[in-house]
């Protein structure tokens, strides 16, 4: 028994060390909002514009320069003090309809991430801003650092697990959430609000499930090599096929094949019984080529 005890307290104690460690730290944005921000709606123009330089055609992004300009950067965090200031939850009013709701925690979640990149650059992966105790790859970045959304800060895996996925249950959010990283989706520098926001929602999901890289059929080894992201989040796909009264006899396959064209819609259609395999997550940084 006193064994047990002495077990269960230095677990305990374990445990408080490990969350004292790694308490929340807050990510600071150290800028006001800027003047011409409108009064009653919520604008990406500013991300927008920044995206439009800084990102190249494949949907990298060209921290190098982005970081050596300081006023890029202040242009950056003025749009994050916007994301800071209002949201969804403090000022709905600034978001008339659900995709307005939508685009705000999709755009914010990936504003936030390049402005971190940036506060660390160089960085060779996302991975590298850990924390004091990095029990899991990702644990710094995603878990421990806190944004403020609206007056409330939260770490981005909460803004994505419990904002945009428990809330939304549309995955074709995951073919738009960057994570700064070679396998996450590319980066694009146009941000659709209201009803624009479902054509970029189905074109992003198009572009990625047709990219080679994230959906690959290899006929002799009868394999499907899928992207690490359908493994992560293999339930949100299913979920919204039997929502929709989609076929599930395939399972990732079914929701693939919604999106796939051409040659891989082709392929799909011969690959009956083939095994899935999912990609090793590339972490390394989703910096321009052209660096």
């Amino acid at each position: 028994m006193r064994f047990a005890i002495t077990l269960v307290f230095g677990v305990a104690l374990l445990a408080a060390g490990f969350f004292w460690a790694n308490r929340p730290q807050l990510f600071t944005i150290n800028a006001a909002v800027s003047a011409d921000f409108p009064d009653n709606a919520f604008s990406h123009r500013i991300l927008e514009m920044l995206l439009s330089n800084y990102v190249d055609a494949s949907g990298h992004v060209d921290y190098e320069h982005w970081y050596n300009n300081g006023t890029a950067v202040a242009d950056l965090e003025s749009y994050l003090a916007a994301v800071s200031k209002f949201s969804p939850e403090s000022t709905p009013e600034r978001f008339p309809s659900r995709n307005d709701e939508l685009a705000y925690w999709l755009y914010g979640y990936n504003a936030y991430v390049i402005r971190t990149v940036l506060s660390n650059w160089p960085l060779d992966s996302v991975t590298d801003v850990k924390a004091p105790i990095e029990a899991v790859k990702g644990l710094g970045f995603f878990y421990r650092l806190r944004y403020t959304f609206g007056g409330r800060a939260y770490s981005l895996l909460t803004i994505e697990n419990d904002k945009i996925r428990k809330e939304y249950r549309d995955p074709r959010i995951h073919f738009l959430l960057n994570c700064g990283s070679e396998s996450c989706p590319v980066v694009r520098p146009e941000l659709p609000t209201g009803a624009a926001l479902e054509l970029l929602l189905a074109e992003s999901a198009r572009d990625f499930i047709n990219k080679p890289a994230n959906v690959h059929i290899d006929h002799d080894e009868q394999t499907i090599y899928l992207s690490a992201i359908f493994e992560w989040y293999e339930d949100d796909y299913l979920n919204w096929l039997r929502a929709n009264g989609r076929p599930l006899d395939r399972g990732l396959v079914d929701y693939i094949a919604a999106f796939a064209e051409g040659k891989l819609a082709d392929d799909l259609e011969n690959a009956t019984d083939y095994a899935i395999e999912f990609h090793e997550f590339d972490w390394s940084i989703n910096a321009s080529s052209a660096l």
